[in-house]
């Protein structure tokens, strides 16, 4: 009752923020799902996290609707038929957005825009099509209003791909998240240098390896929430996450954590996520009866598990015992070299897990990089990330990201801070992203230091929201607050500074 009581009473919520609160807070306190002694006793020691999906999951934790359809078809459910123009299109999206679930009770998927309402977009003269665009991305800005909500756009350009670029920088706001999926091989300099001075301004679009996805997805596939690479029409089931500094605790040195404690601690969360899967498929009603699936939005045959982890730096620092981060992961070769090991480790263990669902991904669960959360402080960096603090410059993180990004399907990136000159130069960023995809780096963000809007660990917040809560005043965006932590506890936006050479 003392929670429940905590929730109402705290002023930074909005009424929107107390419900969800309130909501989030009776899922934990379910047991209808059973977890092992030996779960439970990973999570007490900080070895687990299972990013609050609840005890008694009743919807899948990201879901990408194929909005194509609905484009195509109408949605008998929602009393929509066939969008006309462009009014209607923008329309019918924003009422889907509404009825599609998630984690956080918003769409982390709004489609593939340009691709959506371009045909539209033609029809219409250019004045008309902005106004009506500006309508729909600041209806998203104040209604969906979660920095996990993402929209893609590309590979190639586009009218509708340039207008919002145009109004991202118009409007600075911080939702929907946003990515262009790049190509060297179709999309053009003159989008990529446009898509760059649009990061630095705004902090998105961030860039995606278009054909490092294609490889592991095929084409029909979606940026999700932080970074998160899933197949349109499906989506991730569960993200739980391993959090590898503590494993490590566990290990008398490199070769017995590899041997012993690595493989000990991931079956235990394999098996934990196949019990969530079980559940969420056999017991709960979403893949029976929600229209998504009735209607073929989203198939079961399309979904996968998210196997997630943070922590990679200061596991391998631990093990070679490597106090000061800047002389330890992203800056020692024998530290790097260690921590390829443990991901091929732990991608094999993941891999040789078979899952009774997950047929999209030949019934395994695929890597995730989870991105943190603003309780982690400074003992689990993101992923497989280079500490805040400690990174050795963009083009040798850029190369160690190279790397390490490989073993994540399902997400992993790295986010830059730049200062203002490079306002000057976008094409020379993008001659930087270009090469960066090229060598295989899967994710590229970035943002100017001086930004209002910035990118946290994947999502995206204002510092004057912040700034808000700091006061103890409302922000309308709920993971302001996660911001906040992350900014308080983990340094998050200390990150290096890259300066243009002169």
């Amino acid at each position: 009752m003392e929670e429940v009581l905590n929730i109402i009473r705290d002023e930074t919520l909005t009424y929107q923020q107390q419900l969800l609160a309130l909501a989030r807070l009776a899922e934990n306190m379910d047991d209808t799902l059973q977890r092992s002694p030996e779960y439970l006793q990973g999570e007490r020691e900080g070895i687990f996290c299972d990013l609050g999906e609840g005890l008694a999951p009743y919807r899948p934790r990201y879901i990408c609707p194929d909005y194509k359809q609905l484009m195509e078809k109408g949605s008998p459910f929602l009393g929509l038929t066939p969008p006309q123009d462009l009014l209607e299109a923008t329309n019918a999206l924003l009422i889907m957005y509404h009825h599609v679930p998630s984690i956080t009770s918003f769409p982390v998927y709004l489609g593939n825009l340009d691709e959506l309402l371009e045909p539209f977009v033609l029809k219409e003269t250019p004045q008309r099509a902005k106004q009506i665009l500006k309508m729909f991305l600041l209806h998203i800005d104040r209604t969906l209003t979660d920095s996990f909500v993402h929209a893609d756009l590309g590979p190639q350009a586009s009218r509708t791909g340039e207008l919002i670029l145009e109004l991202t920088e118009e409007m600075q706001c911080a939702m929907p998240n946003l990515t262009l999926k790049y190509d060297p091989q179709q999309t053009s300099d003159d989008f990529l240098k446009r898509c760059a001075l649009c990061m630095l301004k705004t902090a998105k679009p961030s860039f995606a390896n278009h054909a490092m996805f294609t490889r592991e997805w095929g084409e029909n596939y979606a940026i999700a929430s932080c970074y998160n690479g899933l197949k349109i029409g499906g989506g991730g089931f569960t993200l739980p996450r391993i959090r590898l500094y503590e494993c490590s605790l566990k290990a008398k040195d490199p070769q017995d954590f590899l041997d012993n404690v690595l493989p000990r601690y991931v079956q235990i969360m394999l098996e934990m996520m196949e019990d969530r899967i079980r559940f969420i498929v056999e017991t709960s009603a979403f893949f029976k009866a929600n229209f998504l699936v009735t209607e073929g939005f989203v198939k079961l045959e399309n979904f996968t598990g998210m196997f997630g982890m943070v922590g990679l730096a200061e596991c391998v620092n631990h093990l070679l015992g490597i106090e000061d981060p800047r002389r330890g992961y992203g800056n020692n070769v024998q530290a790097d070299d260690l921590g390829v090991k443990i991901l091929q480790r732990l991608s094999d263990l993941v891999a040789g897990f078979t899952s009774a669902y997950c047929d999209c991904t030949d019934h395994h669960f695929r890597l995730h990089a989870q991105v943190g959360i603003d309780s982690d402080g400074r003992e689990n960096s993101p992923g497989a990330r280079i500490p805040v603090g400690a990174e050795p410059g963009m083009l040798k993180q850029i190369q160690h990201a190279a790397r390490m990004h490989g073993f994540f399907p399902t997400g992993i990136g790295d986010i830059f801070k730049f200062e203002e000159t490079w306002l000057n130069t976008p094409e020379a960023l993008g001659d930087i992203i270009k090469g960066a995809m090229t060598s295989g780096m899967r994710y590229f963000s970035g943002y100017l230091e001086n930004n209002d809007v910035v990118r946290v660990t994947g999502y995206l917040v204002k510092k004057s929201e912040l700034a808000k809560l700091d006061q103890h005043k409302q922000s309308l965006n709920n993971v302001s607050i996660f911001g906040q932590g992350a900014r308080d506890k983990g340094n998050a936006l200390d990150r290096r500074v890259e300066k243009r050479e002169q």
